[in-house]
């Protein structure tokens, strides 16, 4: 049987990249924003275009701390949620 905290380790599990979770909804979701996406670009000048990229790009970032920090918050609440189910 493989550890968990292995497979983590080593990268083999990547939670915030498992498509397996995105929903029929969310997937469409994503297919609208791509699409309003393009459509924005394409009315952009090129000093709009670079504001929009250096803007996409701190979203991006701004999210990725966010999806660590509640990675982070929900792997120590099932912690506790084990510790406190073995201890009583």
């Amino acid at each position: 049987m493989k550890s968990i905290i292995n497979e983590l380790w080593h990268g083999n599990i990547i939670p915030q990249e498992d498509s397996r979770t995105n929903s029929k909804e969310m997937k469409e979701l994503l297919g609208y924003m791509s699409r309003h996406h393009e459509d924005l670009e394409k009315s952009f000048t090129e000093e709009q275009k670079e504001t929009f990229e250096k803007f996409h790009d701190c979203w991006s970032e701004y999210m990725s701390l966010g999806e660590a920090a509640i990675f982070t918050y929900a792997f120590k609440l099932g912690m506790q949620i084990a510790i406190e189910t073995l201890t009583e």
